[in-house]
């Protein structure tokens, strides 16, 4: 399975799943650079999976359907337009040969979801969880973030997050204002060497994201170590947006 990113906006990555001269896309905020890449690469568009309604996932979407041979896969929500296929936890979808499971991720928004490949270990993740983060509450409540989150840590180390959003270097200037840590002190400066150079952060694995994201809980602030997990994350994700 060959991914690659369609960047869109100031910090969106589109991802593109491309076999032989096909490609699946995800969560098309904006419908002009997949067409510019569908000309520029002389590729078809199949499929098109979304994560959630927001507007920077879903902007392109109609535009988009006029282009594509497949079907548009997406959650529960009445409110999105174009959706052909409605998905709920552990629905089951095709596209390109590869079968993904879903998983309802509510939290950012209420009818979030991920799509999850267990052979190649690939979890499109939209905005639930970032690399060193996690999507602000807009809808829900800590406790379903909270929860949507450690549904996806439930799997494997070599899990491979692709996020919706740039926002590793952001995050890891929160992470290390809160714990002392020489793991996540590199890995900060290994992503502000990248993003100098206007370089991808992404895919993240779940095994790194363990050591640098405080919202797996399972590396956390010393001070708040001892608070139940459904108060620790309500408290990181207070600091965060207070950051």
């Amino acid at each position: 399975m060959n991914i690659f990113d369609i960047p869109a906006f100031t910090d969106n990555y589109i991802w593109a799943i491309q076999i032989d001269d096909s490609i699946t896309v995800i969560d098309p905020g904006d419908s002009n650079p997949v067409l510019d890449i569908l000309e520029e690469k002389k590729l078809k568009l199949k499929d098109i999976l979304i994560t959630h309604h927001h507007y920077d996932h879903t902007g392109g979407l109609l535009e988009l359907k006029k282009y594509m041979s497949g079907k548009v896969y997406g959650p529960k929500n009445e409110n999105i337009d174009g959706i052909d296929t409605a998905l709920v936890e552990d629905d089951l979808i095709k596209t390109l040969g590869h079968e993904f499971r879903i998983i309802e991720t509510p939290g950012h928004t209420l009818d979030h979801i991920a799509f999850y490949n267990k052979q190649t270990k690939v979890l499109f993740c939209g905005d639930t969880l970032f690399s060193a983060g996690c999507g602000r509450l807009f809808e829900g409540t800590y406790d379903q973030l909270h929860g949507s989150i450690q549904k996806i840590n439930q799997l494997p180390d070599e899990t491979k997050i692709y996020c919706g959003h740039e926002y590793t270097l952001s995050n890891l200037e929160f992470v290390i204002s809160q714990i002392n840590s020489e793991f996540i002190k590199k890995k900060y400066t290994e992503t502000l060497k990248k993003r100098s150079m206007n370089q991808i952060t992404l895919p993240s694995t779940l095994k790194i994201e363990r050591k640098i994201n405080p919202f797996l809980l399972e590396t956390v602030p010393d001070d708040i170590k001892s608070l139940k997990d459904e108060d620790c994350f309500k408290e990181l994700r207070i600091r965060k947006d207070n950051f």
